[in-house]
């Protein structure tokens, strides 16, 4: 690659909206070197990539290995000796060691050597982050220089506050490059936003940045990566859940560095985007598993027929197979809907009725049963031999078994342990049942840019109009156990991503008893959540790095609003200082 003479008042600078892999550190670099190729291809001076590439983010404990930390450091040696060849120059993420403590850093690799360093200040604790767990607090960062521009290198969260912004302003930045990893969520998009245009206001510097794309467990990060002009005009917009490298232009004008206009992509949000992202993350870890495929339970019902479709959607029909467990409650209409839903898809198909398998148990059991009457254990036992059996065919087949329960279900425990609860990932775990059923509805008018499955409406519209069952009793309905979805879901949105107390939410209008009821199945529901396997993270709060309960836990909220603390009885005031206490 040869150096791209340009005036000192120019720059092209890459933005690398990849899809790392965690651990992979050897893959990262080569994606590193791959993007840098097409970078130089197009002209670029530089290339940046989202944070902590090299290593995937987010390495969790991973990062606490020392021989992983060394891997990181030694792909980035080398990726610097690489840029002596003249070409691009990198900013690249990576786990740094300086003087024994371990920090999430940026490196600026030029001209052979790592030309700078810069390591983040302000780590995230919240929601789905522990990065205080294992990286300790960089200082304030200064610009670094790079061929003649001071150039702002804040990592992700050290633009949701404004003293690290404001210490490179200070300093003489001019850009601001800001690599990312910032997971999906509803609403995401409009709030990075609305935290990057106060840095730019406040520091009167434009900004370039760059969010990583792809599913790491849980997490799906959807890319969405941008470019704002010091006025906080929307100068190139990357597009959403899929890969890009583009080359955006800077000049450098009496007011400052400016990015010229360059692509601006529509951006999917709402369902279109809780959609793509739990593609996505089934995709992934599918794929980055090293899995052949999935199978699933085909019940006839809109939780195994959203994910059905999700998973053709991922990987492609191929690679999916569903089948029907039928058993004496299995009705004709739940067996002529999955049938017409797995020819849409083109899936293989099979069917593979339950009753020797559930009969042989029961007659196992009939001596220690005797003269008991038949309750919720009859009805496990039929989801269990579903589990096994669908297990067994995992194993044999080498294929991941996709879950398919819903939020509202893991919310207050309407699921069988090792049994509708076996499988290796759920692409629907954070979605409500309303909202299945509003994501089903918008498939079959709609299919997202790179999805595998055919178009049209491949949900059958009987799966979606009848009322929900888990057929394990006659004319069993979820409506016997359950309030309805649109009652149920609504009080669990406001207990579990609100945390509203009891009180506030019968204020709203809902019925004390029924709140009362929902609040303590959600608590005791708690040990089956634990085992559950993990599934793609949608809404603000979802059950596994967000919401972490105890199992063992007997505070119930008592519905009573809740009292005013009596100040004076703290006599001393509020204090950490002891001398603040009189002992």
């Amino acid at each position: 690659m040869a150096m791209n003479a340009r005036p000192a008042d120019r720059l092209a600078i890459a933005a690398a909206q990849l899809n790392p892999i965690v651990g992979d550190v050897s893959g990262n670099a080569e994606r590193v070197r791959r993007a840098r190729a097409a970078a130089a291809a197009d002209g670029a001076d530089l290339v940046v990539f989202p944070e902590l590439f090299i290593a995937g983010y987010p390495p969790e404990d991973l990062v606490l290995k020392p021989a992983f930390q060394a891997a990181c450091r030694s792909a980035v040696e080398a990726l610097a000796r690489e840029t002596g060849d003249g070409g691009p120059a990198l900013v690249v993420g990576t786990p740094w060691v300086e003087d024994g403590k371990l920090y999430n850093a940026v490196t600026l690799l030029d001209g052979g050597r790592i030309a700078a360093v810069r390591l983040k200040v302000d780590l995230p604790n919240y929601g789905v982050f522990d990065e205080k767990r294992v990286f300790a607090v960089g200082p304030m960062p200064g610009p670094v220089s790079f061929r003649g521009v001071r150039i702002g290198l804040p990592i992700c969260e050290d633009i949701w506050g404004p003293e690290p912004v404001e210490c490179i302003a200070e300093t003489g930045g001019e850009i601001l490059l800001v690599p990312n990893g910032s997971p999906y969520r509803r609403g995401v998009v409009d709030q990075r936003l609305n935290v990057a245009v106060p840095r730019i206001k406040e520091s009167g510097l434009p900004m370039l940045y760059v969010n990583q794309v792809g599913g790491q467990d849980e997490l799906v990060f959807e890319g969405a990566s941008f470019a704002l002009n010091a006025d906080a005009a929307l100068a190139v917009q990357l597009p959403a859940f899929c890969e890009a490298v583009v080359t955006t232009h800077w000049e450098r004008t009496a007011a400052g560095w400016r990015c010229l206009q360059g692509p601006v992509a529509s951006i999917d949000e709402g369902e279109r985007a809780d959609y793509a992202a739990c593609v996505l993350g089934l995709r992934d870890y599918v794929g980055k598993n090293g899995f052949r495929g999935v199978v699933l339970g085909l019940s006839g019902g809109i939780d195994s027929a959203l994910t059905a479709v999700m998973a053709v959607d991922a990987i492609g029909k191929e690679r999916v197979r569903c089948v029907m467990l039928p058993y004496r409650y299995t009705s004709r209409e739940s067996l002529d809907d999955a049938a017409m839903l797995a020819k849409a898809l083109g899936v293989q198909y099979d069917i593979v009725p339950i009753e020797p398998a559930v009969s042989g148990i029961m007659q196992t059991l009939d001596p220690m049963f005797a003269g008991l009457p038949r309750d919720v254990t009859e009805e496990n036992i039929q989801a269990r031999a579903r589990g096994t059996l669908l297990m067994a065919i995992s194993n044999k087949f080498h294929l991941m078994v996709a879950t398919t329960g819903n939020k509202s279900e893991m919310s207050v425990g309407y699921a069988t342990l090792y049994g509708d609860m076996n499988g290796g990932f759920n692409p629907v775990k954070d979605l409500y049942k309303t909202e299945v059923f509003r994501l089903s509805r918008l498939r079959n008018q709609w299919k997202p840019e790179g999805a595998l499955g055919p178009g049209g409406a491949v949900i059958p519209e009987n799966i979606i109009v009848r009322p929900p069952t888990a057929e394990l009793r006659e004319n069993q309905k979820d409506e016997d156990s359950l309030p309805p979805y649109a009652i149920l879901d609504a009080i669990l949105e406001r207990l579990v991503e609100r945390e509203q107390p009891v009180a506030e939410i019968v204020a709203a209008g809902f019925d004390r008893d029924t709140v009362m009821k929902v609040e303590r199945l959600l608590h005791i529901a708690e040990y089956k959540r634990r085992q559950a396997c993990p599934g793609v993270k949608v809404t603000l709060k979802n059950f596994g790095r967000d919401r972490r309960y105890p199992i063992v836990n007997r505070f119930r909220d008592s519905g009573e609003p809740l009292p005013e603390p009596d100040k004076s009885l703290l006599t001393g005031g509020a204090s950490s200082k002891a001398e603040a206490f009189d002992f």
